[in-house]
């Protein structure tokens, strides 16, 4: 698998990240045939959370591969903290109890990367400094991230920074373009020239920030998946034809789409299914031509200015 540098060249990481959010329903078996046939694939990047299965998904990760120096070093673990029950917090205690959670979770010394999960609104970026300071000098934290933020946010949080945000983990895929269908119709008065997302592509890009794209099968906000589905015959009709061109399936294409944009967004794949996993990562090896990649941007309903 082709490998990307995250946060210009601070991490190099594999192009596709396996998410590891439903692995807590998985048996320690199930979990290891995943996670090795991840690895077999070149994935060498793991995304977590503290509130996957209710921190689960972290336990059954380490005890799935045993988790002990050697393989510790091979892989590259990311989590995410900030959402709690009915609320998001940015607190410094909170930062700092929930990384100690997902260590002893884990079974490992450090994280690799760790995400504030969503916006807190109430957040005080001193005390967010304060925190992510503490946790990179004692070493239980290597670098910092954030999900779902808007670049604003993320100019806030890195005025007080010592360690700048190098991930921004945003909803992208074919049926959510959001982050692209604005830059696409400036100057136009239609409905898809509301930037929402405050140049959130463009500023990543200038500041060296990897963007991951999260859900990237999905369409609306977990409605369901856009692949096989009747809802959108002509997507997939275009979809399947170029699979049938490329010799994959329509899987791949859809996670070929997103490595396609020269952006080097990295896709969170959420399969539990080996089989599935292994097709996902024949997109790698897939490139795809500026028409192709236009004409499924278009088949999924977007129209060109």
């Amino acid at each position: 698998m082709k490998k990307i540098n995250i946060g210009n060249g601070q991490v190099l990481a594999s192009e596709i990240s396996l998410g590891c959010m439903r692995i807590n329903n998985l048996s320690k078996n199930e979990a290891a045939i995943l996670i090795n046939t991840a690895l077999e694939e070149g994935i060498d990047f793991f995304d977590h959370a503290d509130i996957y299965g209710g921190g689960r998904s972290e336990e059954v990760f380490a005890d799935a591969i045993d988790m002990n120096p050697s393989i510790r070093e091979k892989i590259i673990i990311q989590t995410k903290c900030a959402i709690r029950k009915g609320y998001y917090d940015f607190s410094k205690e909170h930062i700092l109890s929930s990384v100690d959670g997902s260590l002893k979770r884990l079974n490992t010394d450090y994280i690799d990367v760790l995400l504030l999960h969503r916006p807190d609104t109430l957040m005080e970026p001193e005390e967010v400094a304060e925190a992510f300071t503490k946790l990179h000098d004692s070493g239980k934290v290597r670098y910092f991230g954030v999900s779902n933020e808007n670049s604003m946010q993320i100019e806030l949080l890195n005025k007080y920074l010592k360690h700048k945000i190098i991930i921004n983990q945003l909803q992208f895929g074919i049926k959510h373009t959001g982050i692209i269908d604005s830059g696409i119709n400036v100057n136009m008065k239609n409905e898809p020239s509301n930037n929402r997302d405050g140049s959130i592509l463009e500023y990543c890009r200038l500041k060296d920030i990897t963007i991951q794209a999260w859900s990237p099968f999905q369409y609306g906000f977990f409605e369901g998946v856009f692949l096989d589905n009747d809802k959108f015959p002509e997507l997939n009709a275009k979809i399947n034809e170029i699979a049938a061109l490329k010799g994959v399936t329509n899987s791949a294409i859809a996670i070929a789409w997103i490595l396609r944009h020269p952006a080097k967004i990295q896709p969170i794949v959420g399969t539990t299914n080996s089989k599935r996993l292994k097709e996902i990562c024949q997109a790698s090896k897939v490139e795809l031509t500026r028409q192709e990649w236009y004409e499924i941007y278009r088949a999924a309903g977007n129209e060109l200015p």
